[in-house]
C-alpha cells in the first residue's frame, strides 16, 4: 500500500508533488501504527514552515504524534474535515483514506529541489521493512 506516484519521509509523511505545490499527509503505515485517529491539529493557511518544523499533531487512541514538514514552504490550504471546529469534522478519514481524502496540508514550495531529498516508493518500502 505504498503509492508509486508519491514521495516519502522517514517520519512517515507522504508528499504529492504538483509543480511548486506539495500536498502532505501521513502514510498508511503511520496510520496503521497509530490506530484509530480521534484528533488532528493542522496549521492555519499562511503559516510558513521550514523543513523539519512541527506543523501539527495526530492523536489516536494509542498515542499523540507530531507531524513534521517534509519541505520548506507556506501553507496555502488545509483539509478542513480535520479541523475540530468544522461542521464535518472527521479525523478518522486519515485511517480510511490516508492517501486521498486524509491529506492534511498543501504547501507552496519556494525551492523545488527540496523534493530531491524525499524517498521514492521503493526507498520508503525498504525503510519501513528495515524499521520493523
Amino acid at each position: 500500500m505504498i503509492p508509486e506516484d508519491l514521495k516519502y519521509t522517514e517520519d512517515h509523511e507522504w508528499v504529492r508533488i504538483d509543480g511548486k505545490k506539495a500536498t502532505v499527509g501521513i502514510t498508511h503505515h503511520a496510520q496503521d501504527q497509530l490506530g484509530d485517529i480521534v484528533f488532528v491539529e493542522v496549521p492555519e493557511v499562511g503559516r510558513e514552515l521550514e523543513k523539519g518544523d512541527t506543523f501539527g499533531v495526530v492523536e489516536s487512541v494509542k498515542t499523540v504524534s507530531d507531524l513534521f514538514s517534509p519541505v520548506t514552504g507556506t501553507v496555502v490550504e488545509r483539509n478542513e474535515t480535520l479541523n475540530e471546529s468544522s461542521d464535518n469534522f472527521e479525523p478518522e478519514t486519515i485511517n480510511s483514506s490516508p492517501y486521498k481524502d486524509g491529506w492534511m496540508i498543501v504547501l507552496e514550495v519556494a525551492d523545488e529541489s527540496a523534493f530531491d531529498d524525499l524517498m521514492d516508493h521503493s526507498a520508503y518500502a525498504a525503510f519501513v521493512e528495515n524499521e520493523g
